[in-house]
């Protein structure tokens, strides 16, 4: 018999050789037909693996991520069984899931698909789905697999295969009439797989690189009932709408040109006061809980990024260095903030009595991004992260952590973010060599963070290998307005970089001592988490952070002074708007106000301006009657 742990705590004892579904059945047949795969001591298998030893299981179903990226694997081998059977001779590359779904990398070889022939090899995965066909996981050696593919002349399967170690394990899946190289997991069988979608074709260089074959991409996404691709088709649409680009554009927010260069956004007037608005509410928040306002350059020596490590780990894949005058000097557009922000704190002498030190800078970092990766405000190669470290010592770490939290829980809330959980990541154990420090130190930092949010009751996910190469963190993954993942704030526990800065303080025994950092930004980079914000909004800021709160459309401009008046009077009142003084009739000005998602329309007339009074329409909402300047003030307050 063997003890099988659930994530609630609960222990029960199976023999050896159960699978997930099988546990699964035990607890109910309605949770066994749901079951798609399982989370086995942090790894996920195939829901009728054989589990043989005394392990951790969370039974994945389709609400659970790992659930759906299993689903979405299966239907990318089940697309590669379509074409295969309509496109006899065809080869394939890879064919991952995604965030969103799956594509499979294929050579065509003499077919020509476009996405034209979507339809017909839709109506063959589902054909093969009704089949039930179950997805069986073979062992196999090397040698084994190379005869196999071989054989089947398909010869980029055989490079994956020969970059294998002599003796490593290796496994095909097999699902009706089609074998493929994988590690799995999948799906117990086809028939789970009931709506399909094709989404788009494209191209792809074989590995990456594009000193090699081209290969064909096919994305699509599929689901376990026809309704849910209906809402997901629905909400694709919705988000056309609501693309950062298309209204960042619209709303003259912020704008992108080839000659400053890509990924490198410029902020118009109206998304400057946008984001300084931002930034002005982190600050002042920042100066109530005792953080120090700093400013380091743009550029810093090489030889500050290799003692960092960043320069190690990144520096590849970095704008590269800057040469001056003086030989073998080099200089490096700024990656990261923290390196920075290591020399403030060692530039003196440090007493215990001063921790915890707390820097806090909206810093502008540099990443060279590669330009397929890019897009809009998301992806940039030039951002602005509102960054802090703080320094404590061990005794204040989770105090200063929970503080931390409680601070990021504040920002999002402010900006209207609920649906969020904390992601801890962790190292990925089979991989050590992404990382720096000892194993003790991550260990610490590790636990303090596990520690601190059971302390604060956060819903949490843990994720393996998603720490940075410093230290683990807490990262807060975001749901928008149209239910869409988005990782934003973070936190990150680090005892190594001041190990490698040699950062020290005098402790109460009058000996030095190491402190610990604390990396920590709400929001990650501004022009990440604006980009999110105004999908989420639609454009619709909340009132407080809208670039312009009110236009004022004048009937006529003989009432252009009295529009003037009434602007005046709110500005002094810390409500900012603009006049619209177009010779335009008001009907289209009200339409152009809508469009602009300006929240309030103040339409003044003779009858208005002989009455000292003004016409509101709400934006979206309409007519809101007629207010004394005074009343609208004290309306418009009680709503901020």
């Amino acid at each position: 018999m063997i003890n099988i742990t659930f994530p609630d705590g609960n222990v029960r004892q199976y023999e050896s050789g159960v699978s997930a579904y099988e546990i699964a059945k035990s607890i109910s047949h309605g949770l066994a037909k749901n079951v798609l795969s399982a989370n086995v001591n942090g790894e996920i298998w195939d829901a009728t693996r054989p589990i043989e030893s005394d392990s951790k299981v969370q039974l994945l179903t389709w609400n659970d991520d790992g659930g759906k990226m299993t689903f979405w694997h299966s239907s990318a081998h089940l697309m590669a069984e379509a074409l295969e059977a309509v496109y006899p001779g065809i080869k394939f590359g890879t064919g991952p899931a995604t965030d969103a779904g799956f594509y499979y990398d294929i050579d065509p070889g003499d077919h020509h698909l476009s996405s034209d022939d979507f339809k017909k090899i839709e109506q063959k995965m589902l054909e093969l789905a009704r089949q039930k066909n179950t997805y069986a996981r073979k062992p196999i050696s090397k040698e084994e697999a190379l005869k196999y593919f071989t054989e089947k002349g398909d010869e980029y399967k055989i490079e994956l295969i020969e970059k294998r170690g002599e003796n490593e394990a290796l496994t095909l899946y097999e699902q009706g009439n089609f074998i493929d190289l994988c590690k799995g997991p999948h799906i117990p069988d086809t028939g789970k797989i009931k709506a399909i979608k094709l989404m788009k074709i494209a191209g792809a260089y074989w590995q990456g690189d594009e000193n090699r074959q081209q290969m064909t991409r096919i994305y699509g996404v599929s689901f376990p009932k026809q309704k849910d691709l209906t809402e997901y088709l629905e909400i694709l649409e919705e988000a056309k709408k609501r693309d950062h680009r298309k209204l960042g554009a619209e709303l003259e927010l912020f704008m992108f040109s080839e000659k400053v260069g890509q990924g490198l956004p410029i902020w118009l007037p109206k998304g400057t006061a946008l984001r300084s608005r931002l930034e002005n509410f982190l600050k002042e928040e920042q100066i109530k809980r005792g953080y120090q306002p700093v400013i380091t350059p743009h550029i810093g020596k090489k030889e500050l990024y290799e003692t960092s490590g960043h320069w190690d780990k990144y520096g590849e894949d970095s704008f590269q260095p800057i040469t001056t005058p003086k030989e073998g000097e080099y200089f490096l557009l700024k990656p990261m903030n923290c390196p920075h922000h290591c020399e403030i704190f060692g530039h003196k002498p440090r007493s215990y009595r001063e921790l915890p030190v707390r820097i806090a800078e909206f810093g502008t970092v540099y990443r060279y991004e590669q330009s397929g990766e890019l897009h809009g405000l998301t992806r940039v190669r030039g951002f602005t992260q509102d960054d802090a470290h703080l320094f404590c010592t061990a005794d204040q770490l989770k105090a200063e952590f929970l503080n931390v939290v409680d601070l990021t829980m504040h920002v999002l809330d402010k900006l209207g973010f609920e649906d969020y959980t904390a992601q801890i990541s962790l190292r990925d154990p089979d991989n050590p060599a992404k990382y720096i420090g000892s194993d003790e130190n991550w260990e610490k930092a590790e636990s303090a963070i596990i520690e601190a949010t059971k302390e604060a009751g956060l819903k949490t996910v843990t994720a393996y290998g998603e720490a940075a190469f410093y230290g683990p963190k807490l990262d807060f993954m975001i749901k928008d307005a149209l239910k869409r993942s988005w990782q934003l704030g973070t936190i990150q526990v680090d005892y190594n970089l001041p190990e490698r800065f040699k950062l020290e303080y005098t402790g109460a025994d009058n000996q030095p001592h190491r402190p610990i950092m604390i990396h920590r930004a709400p929001f990650g980079s501004m022009e990440r988490f604006i980009g999110v914000l105004i999908e989420h909004c639609g454009g619709k800021f909340p009132l407080w952070l809208s670039p312009e709160q009110f236009t004022i459309l004048t009937i006529s401009e003989k009432y252009n002074d009295y529009a003037k008046k009434v602007q005046d009077i709110l500005s002094a009142n810390d409500i900012r708007g603009i006049i619209d003084e177009r010779a335009e009739k008001v009907g289209r000005k009200i339409r152009d106000a809508e469009v602009s998602k300006i929240p309030f329309m103040l339409i003044v007339g003779e009858k208005e301006a002989n009455e000292g009074k003004i016409s509101v329409r709400k934006q979206g909402e309409g007519d809101k009657g007629t207010m004394t300047i005074e009343e609208f003030i004290t309306y418009f307050k009680e709503l901020l």
